[in-house]
């Protein structure tokens, strides 16, 4: 699939967990928006969208606006660093600790080919279309969002999209009126190992996190 960006967001609340800077915590030694960034280290650039003291070097840090915006918000702010010729980017949450680069071109390739069109928007059922992003679903079938590859020119258009309906503010948007319309290739984990998409809203998720990280 060639070269690709990657959008790191980190700019959670944490409320579940006393409104620590959850990305920051260390899972197998590390910080969690460091092992997501590890996953991608193939990808120019990256960029972490959120507050962070020290990041990995080359690695673009950028803030949501309004801070605290929200995740649309900060797919927005990354969104904006990238060159106008980027293709793909692969839009991720910072509390992946278990993402990996395999994970990650198991993603890029699914965007090959076409889909079925499942929106009721476009016409419904019957169509083949290109997907404009790939992400994984976990074992109950439900779309893990922030853990999928996506078509730049995709997103782009969904933002404004979206700004137009909210009266040009994303803050509180929710990531599924972005990728409402948006034609997705959802792709089940068969590789080796824990599921990349699992993500840690809870220290008991973080627990576990490092159980499988040993």
């Amino acid at each position: 699939m060639g070269t690709y960006a990657a959008v790191v967001l980190a700019g959670g609340a944490a409320r579940r967990m006393g409104g620590v800077d959850k990305p920051a915590l260390p899972v197998g030694g590390r910080p969690m928006r460091d092992r997501v960034l590890a996953a991608v280290t193939d990808a120019t650039p990256r960029v972490l969208v959120g507050a962070a003291d020290a990041v990995p070097a080359g690695v673009l840090v950028v803030r949501e606006d309004p801070p605290g915006g929200g995740p649309v918000a900060a797919a927005a702010a990354g969104l904006a660093l990238l060159d106008p010729d980027t293709s793909l980017v692969a839009l991720l949450a910072a509390d992946l600790p278990l993402l990996t680069g395999a994970a990650i071109g198991d993603l890029l390739n699914h965007l090959d080919g076409e889909t079925p069109d499942i929106d009721p928007a476009r016409g419904g059922l019957g169509g083949e279309r290109r997907p404009d992003g790939a992400c994984f679903v976990d074992g109950d079938g439900r779309r893990q969002s922030l853990c999928g590859v996506w078509r730049v020119a995709a997103l782009r258009a969904a933002v404004d999209r979206l700004t137009v309906e909210r009266g040009g503010s994303l803050a509180g948007a929710p990531v599924r009126a972005l990728l409402a319309g948006l034609v997705v290739r959802e792709v089940a984990w068969s590789g080796e190992g824990p599921p990349p998409w699992f993500d840690c809203d809870t220290d008991e998720d973080v627990r576990r996190a490092e159980e499988w990280a040993r």
